[in-house]
């Protein structure tokens, strides 16, 4: 991750990070906030915060930043939190599907970044279908109602971009056992090409893979038989933007020098 006075200075660099934090206050413990001081980030999405409004105290929100937070209805489950260095336009919380919504998997915060319209950053926590046929089953359904949204997105020619644990490898370069996980959640091959059809058929942008080809570049790890030392992982933290994204994108990483949770801060620096 390189400093954005390494920047042109008269380049303005919009630096996005997308980080499910496995549990706000573990990561917190960690010291996640004091990355967050030193990354340079403008707007920080989070996902599996879980925690609630009235644990969720000072400590959680530093000085400096605008916060946001929409927990699920069950406490110390799932939910999605923004922070951003620059001011909100609005906030809105949901998808308006009772799955997304009683867990708090989305927010979208509205920015003015001076593009010409307002742009809209959110995080997006997708289900895990991991755990059995039912909870694949209820990852179906979300997916299948996200996907009308996005459309509907796009038709409106809206500028998004949405950072979140997709819980979905895309290619084979995405997964270090491609073949072993052919009948895994997350690597079934409807769910991939869910992805094809969002960024092939609707035109969203997998921004992370136009300035990062390389493979194993993972952002999820198994906490079992030393996945990470080997760096056995998963891809499926993203950044799906808009097309009005494509050509800002100019640098991207995984930053693993501190571990927060089992998944690593995926960051996108996008030109304004």
């Amino acid at each position: 991750m390189i400093p954005k006075s390494s920047y042109p200075s008269d380049q303005k660099i919009l630096r996005v990070v997308s980080i499910n934090v496995n549990g706000l206050r573990s990561a917190e413990k960690k010291g996640i906030f004091d990355w967050i001081a030193a990354s340079e980030a403008d707007v920080i999405c989070m996902q599996e915060s879980r925690i609630t409004h009235e644990q969720w105290t000072d400590k959680f929100k530093p000085e400096g930043w605008f916060t946001h937070l929409f927990p699920a209805e069950r406490p110390g489950y799932a939910g999605t939190a923004i922070y951003s260095r620059l001011p909100f336009l609005s906030v809105s919380n949901g998808l308006g599907f009772e799955l997304a919504d009683s867990q708090g998997r989305f927010i979208s915060a509205e920015f003015d970044l001076g593009l010409g319209k307002t742009a809209h950053i959110c995080s997006l926590y997708l289900p895990s279908g991991s755990s059995g046929d039912e909870a694949q089953a209820r990852k179906d359904l979300f997916l299948n109602e996200y996907k009308q949204i996005l459309k509907q997105w796009r038709e409106e020619e809206k500028s998004v971009i949405v950072c979140g644990d997709y819980n979905i490898v895309h290619k084979r370069i995405d997964i270090k056992n491609w073949s072993g996980n052919q009948k895994a959640s997350g690597c079934l091959p409807h769910e991939r090409a869910w992805l094809d059809h969002i960024y092939d058929d609707l035109g969203y942008v997998d921004t992370f893979r136009e300035v990062r080809k390389e493979a194993e570049l993972y952002s999820w790890w198994s906490n079992r038989g030393q996945a990470r030392a080997k760096n056995v992982g998963w891809r499926i933290d993203y950044q799906a933007c808009s097309p009005d994204w494509k050509e800002r994108t100019v640098n991207a990483w995984v930053y693993k020098e501190t571990w927060f949770s089992d998944h690593a801060p995926v960051i996108i620096d996008y030109k304004l």
